[in-house]
């Protein structure tokens, strides 16, 4: 945060929860519309800016419920305003078709999830992280996502940043993943005092109205995309579509469009990627492998460090893998970390939705240990100790 601050600002103490932070980093973001529906336990996101955002000019907004929560933000985007919803579980299942519709439009637009236990109504007030694989799969059609994850609060106010920022460099929905914990968990953070909005990174056309087109299938950046009431007049659709936006059903400009949307997300992968990784040792470093690299996130992770310290004072050599980013998936920068491993464990609060993916990226000659918890406990430092003592070679 520190190397991000402007001429005049000062770093200021504040304790805040998860949410708190999520709605002050969307303030500051530059957040102009929010839609939403109340659904614990992402409701103090929503409560927040129903009182902040008005402040500021903005416009907070309860809809009747979470489908049209989702097409309120698409339909503000595409006149310019910085949008966002939060919501859990159930909410964001009913959210999946506007995402889908966002990311065939190309709509820049911010999408919190602050998981709880399910299916279904589930445990509202307990954390679980049972939606990752939703939220890369959850809409249908073949089209990437863009997901990321903190573990602390302070790390909520800076991935709610960048989530503004992808959105808008690349047109794309993308989604905020919290877990009960991380939201409701107050810590003390260092704020600028009074951090000027950040501007849309992606939102200037130097080409006349006539000579606009809102979508391009060449290249790894989506165009500009100019709000509606500007002089630019543009189609927008769900449907496969030409560059001029009006659909199409010519199987080789579907093939282009598809394509496309993949390419922007591989492309920029290195802006999109970031993972943490700590007592691994760097390739071709003298040091022994370590015993045991964990695999963790959110929550999770903030276990897995206690458990590596405990681990630690009794002589095991062992690191942590932890992703911000989960979807695109980092497999390039775990396979780095894991092959000076001995042997490999994830911890997760699901029956191993990402531990698929990490032997999917790690190959069949990798044996992949698990801890797995489903119950609405988080997993704590104790057990993942334990596991780290059973799976060591």
């Amino acid at each position: 945060m520190a190397s991000e601050l402007k001429h005049g600002e000062k770093l200021v103490p504040e304790l805040m929860t998860g949410n708190e932070a999520v709605a002050r980093a969307a303030l500051d973001a530059g957040l102009t519309f929010f839609a939403g529906y109340p659904i614990t336990p992402s409701s103090e996101i929503a409560e927040t800016l129903a009182v902040e955002l008005p402040k500021k000019g903005g416009v907070c907004i309860q809809m009747e419920d979470e489908i049209s929560s989702v097409g309120a933000i698409i339909g503000a985007a595409l006149g310019g305003a910085r949008t966002m919803t939060a919501t859990s579980g159930p909410g964001f299942s009913l959210k999946q078709e506007g995402i889908g519709y966002a990311c065939e439009a190309e709509v820049p637009c911010v999408i919190v999830n602050v998981m709880r236990g399910g299916p279904s109504t589930g445990m509202p007030t307990l954390p679980a992280q049972g939606d990752v694989m939703q939220a890369r799969w959850g809409t249908h059609g073949d089209h990437p996502m863009v997901a990321i994850y903190p573990e602390r609060v302070i790390e909520a106010y800076e991935l709610t940043l960048k989530a503004f920022d992808i959105a808008d460099r690349l047109r794309t929905p993308v989604t905020l993943l919290l877990d009960e914990i991380i939201g409701h968990v107050t810590e003390k953070v260092l704020l600028p005092d009074s951090p000027l909005a950040r501007k849309p990174l992606n939102r200037a056309t130097e080409l006349k109205p006539g000579e606009y087109k809102p979508y391009s299938f060449k290249g790894s950046l989506p165009p500009p995309l100019v709000p509606f009431g500007t002089g630019y007049r543009y189609h927008v659709t769900g449907l496969m579509h030409l560059e001029d936006g009006f659909p199409t059903n010519d199987a080789d400009e579907a093939d282009k469009l598809i394509r496309f949307l993949h390419r922007k997300v591989d492309d920029n992968r290195d802006m999109l990627v970031d993972v943490e990784v700590s007592g691994i040792p760097a390739a071709g470093s003298p040091e022994p492998d370590a015993d045991v690299m964990v695999f963790a996130y959110g929550a999770c992770s903030r276990s897995a460090k206690a458990a590596l310290a405990l681990a630690r004072e009794k002589g095991l050599r062992v690191g942590l893998f932890r992703p911000h980013t989960i979807w695109p998936f980092p497999d390039a920068e775990l396979r780095s970390a894991a092959s000076r491993a001995k042997a490999i464990l994830v911890a997760e609060m699901n029956l191993g939705q990402l531990t698929h993916e990490v032997e999917w990226a790690l190959g069949r000659e990798r044996k992949v240990h698990s801890l797995q918890k489903v119950g609405g406990d988080p997993i704590m430092p104790e057990e993942i100790l334990k596991a780290i003592e059973e799976v060591r070679p």
